[in-house]
């Protein structure tokens, strides 16, 4: 039997993040604004969060929409806000302007995070060679995950591409999990987990009321059962 498939859903707030808890997530990963696809939230929103669920907790560390870094300056800062309050896992992920990846922007943000794990979010799927930047990362401290839906477009693009890399666990470049997210939906759920994915990632699929509307337990426990079933 398959072991269990890490479930992390997209919480904007205290309410998001105790639904998601009750309805079987493992993970959250912590933004504000959806409309720029997701920033650092507020250290305040954080603390409440924390102190209001036990699951795993990651922050996004990214600053305006897009995938360039910006302000490295004002990222270091608010990176050091977010451990000061407690927070010890991390979203993040910034290319240069030839979708190669910051790698000063990324090691400068990383200096502030003392080897906390972290996601390389789905800036991956707009990379110009997603190969060629996994073995470019690959040394960098605490980097345990890439959220990817394989292609810019989403999942139903990238499927092909997402199997192959679940095909290349623990080759150079290819250690960390593959959690899958970026118009996932439940049907593609089989053909993942048959290639090994052990993660997966939902946003608008926990909320039946859209991105106006909070998480729902119900729908989070749907994805759970779905999992599980593997």
């Amino acid at each position: 039997m398959s072991k269990r498939a890490v479930l992390e859903v997209i919480a904007l707030d205290v309410e998001d993040a105790v639904a998601a808890e009750a309805g079987g997530a493992d993970r959250l990963e912590l933004v504000t604004d959806m409309a720029a696809d997701g920033l650092t939230p507020p250290v305040a929103t954080f603390a409440g969060i924390r102190a209001a669920v036990g699951i795993s907790l990651r922050v996004m560390l990214r600053l305006a929409d897009g995938f360039a870094a910006g302000d490295v300056r004002a990222l270091v800062r608010a990176a050091r806000e977010l451990r000061a309050a407690g927070a010890d896992e991390f979203v993040l992920g910034f290319l240069d302007e030839n979708g190669e990846p910051d790698l000063a922007a990324l090691e400068s943000v990383l200096a502030e995070l003392d080897g906390c794990g972290w996601t390389f979010h789905r800036a991956i799927d707009r990379a110009t060679d997603r190969d060629a930047l996994r073995k470019r990362l690959c040394e960098l401290p605490g980097l345990d995950t890439y959220l990817t839906a394989g292609a810019a477009g989403g999942v139903d693009e990238g499927l092909p591409t997402l199997l192959a890399e679940a095909g290349r666990r623990g080759e150079p470049g290819y250690e960390p999990r593959l959690l899958v997210g970026g118009g996932l939906r439940l049907d593609h759920v089989p053909r993942l987990r048959g290639a090994g994915v052990d993660a997966f990632h939902i946003g608008g699929a926990a909320r039946p009321e859209g991105w106006a509307g909070s998480v729902s337990a119900a729908a989070v426990a749907e994805w759970r059962v779905a999992l599980d079933a593997g």
